[in-house]
């Protein structure tokens, strides 16, 4: 299967568990080539926002509260930077700071933006990987390099038991080459 077949069958897995709920930009309305990957999920779990990622993951948080997985979709890294105080000091920290009382899984879907066929500029193909694993402490980072690695990461994420939060990293390049 490619790249973009397997993030399908991972979205539609996803989307077969009650807990989850699809939160983010471009995720009910088109707009991004994630958009294409949820055509299967059922619209009643697709939550549209507008920008607003510090608002989103303070969501995305919640809802983990509440015992949801919220999937909660930034389709660059550089919108995830935005949410970095909500993501690093709370949905991280959460676990932590209560003693093991709260646990918030959530995953959460990013991307390395395209830069083929034409370079977008720097600010939608930013990488930060590294730098969000020696943050977190709780919150596992995993990228999706290839086809192969994709399902079993996202069910990893959905069945893991530890409470745990994880980012998937896809790679927008990918989504028409592999």
């Amino acid at each position: 299967m490619t790249y973009f077949d397997e993030l399908k069958r991972s979205m539609t897995f996803l989307a077969q568990d009650p807990r989850t709920i699809f939160i983010g930009q471009a995720v009910a309305a088109a707009g991004t080539a994630m958009t294409n990957t949820l055509k299967d999920v059922p619209r009643d779990r697709l939550i549209e926002l507008p920008v607003a990622e510090e608002m989103q993951m303070g969501m995305t948080t919640g809802m983990a509260l509440t015992g949801l997985v919220p999937v909660s979709i930034f389709p660059r890294w550089n919108f995830l930077l935005c949410a970095i105080s909500q993501l690093v000091n709370h949905l991280d920290k959460v676990q932590v700071m209560s003693n093991n009382g709260y646990k918030t899984k959530a995953i959460i879907r990013t991307g390395i933006g395209s830069q083929r066929p034409l370079h977008p500029q720097h600010q939608h193909v930013g990488d930060y990987t590294e730098a969000l694993r020696a943050m977190c402490s709780t919150i596992e980072v995993i990228r999706l390099e290839e086809p192969s690695d994709i399902f079993p990461a996202y069910e990893r994420a959905l069945l893991r038991d530890d409470g745990c939060s994880t980012i998937l990293v896809e790679y927008g390049d990918y989504y028409g080459e592999k």
